[in-house]
């Protein structure tokens, strides 16, 4: 631990290797851009550090630079060549620093002066805008619209407003089916009553038949036996009512036993 010798004069533990100073992360993002800083304990343990970018080990201080969060400094164009070389569908946790295997998204929740310009970096190209969740870019595709020939448009005499136009007539009626004219004077025609009915019935010829299942078999037998049970039951008894109007021994006229007239 150490203090930061900026005017925040902040408690750090980062040291920065080059310059041999301690630093925080504010004056670090606005000084020390491409100075190889870490912990001060590893500047104990090994003081030998690089100043070239690990992945294409050239000068850092050459080219434009981009910092992780933890704390590893590359070229922005290795780095986003790297990533980009990557599948599409690579999960956010799939894009990792080649040197230590942190993670490149900072974390949503870590807040910090590195955290904010590397998601500002982050932001300019799209593989990292996927892994933090934010719309892509639209690649604009400069195209050359050809312009229209007004001599195409220009005869407009032949253009007959009044012309039928050419539609499937599905009314039922006595004209060839097919296609037919679509006149003003044909809008409002009277449909026959019964025509959605002849229309129903040609979809369902036309379409193909499922068979049955076993279930809908047995069902619609079921059905077919209860309407002959009551069409049996309504029979026998229209029969036996009509049996019993003919039936002589119900006359009461024609029972001996019965007297019919003045006592």
């Amino acid at each position: 631990m150490g203090l930061c010798k900026c005017p925040k004069r902040k408690v750090t533990n980062l040291f920065c290797f080059e310059h041999r100073v301690n630093v925080c992360e504010h004056c670090l993002v606005a000084n020390h851009a491409k100075c190889i800083v870490q912990s001060y304990l590893q500047w104990l343990q090994d003081s030998d550090y690089s100043s070239n970018c690990r992945l294409c080990n050239t000068p850092l201080a050459a080219r434009e630079t981009t910092r992780l969060v933890c704390y590893d400094l590359f070229h922005w164009a290795c780095l986003n060549e790297r990533a980009a070389q990557l599948p599409r569908n690579t999960a956010p946790a799939g894009y990792q620093c080649p040197s230590c295997n942190g993670p490149i998204f900072p974390p949503s929740n870590l807040v910090g002066p590195v955290a904010s310009v590397l998601r500002e970096k982050l932001t300019t190209v799209n593989w990292a805008r996927a892994g933090l969740g934010l719309p892509l870019i639209d690649e604009v595709v400069s195209l050359e619209s050809e312009p229209l020939n007004n001599s195409d448009f220009s005869d407009w005499s032949s253009f007959n407003a009044s012309a039928p136009r050419k539609v499937y007539d599905t009314r039922d009626d006595d004209r060839a089916p097919g296609l037919h004219g679509d006149y003003d004077d044909d809008k409002y025609r009277r449909r026959p009553a019964l025509g959605w009915l002849a229309q129903l019935l040609r979809s369902r010829d036309g379409s193909r038949k499922r068979p049955l299942t076993l279930l809908q078999r047995a069902g619609l037998l079921l059905l077919l036996g209860l309407l002959g049970f009551l069409a049996l039951l309504a029979l026998m008894s229209r029969l036996g009512r009509a049996a019993a109007d003919n039936d002589p021994n119900l006359d009461p006229l024609m029972n001996p036993h019965i007297r019919v007239g003045p006592s």
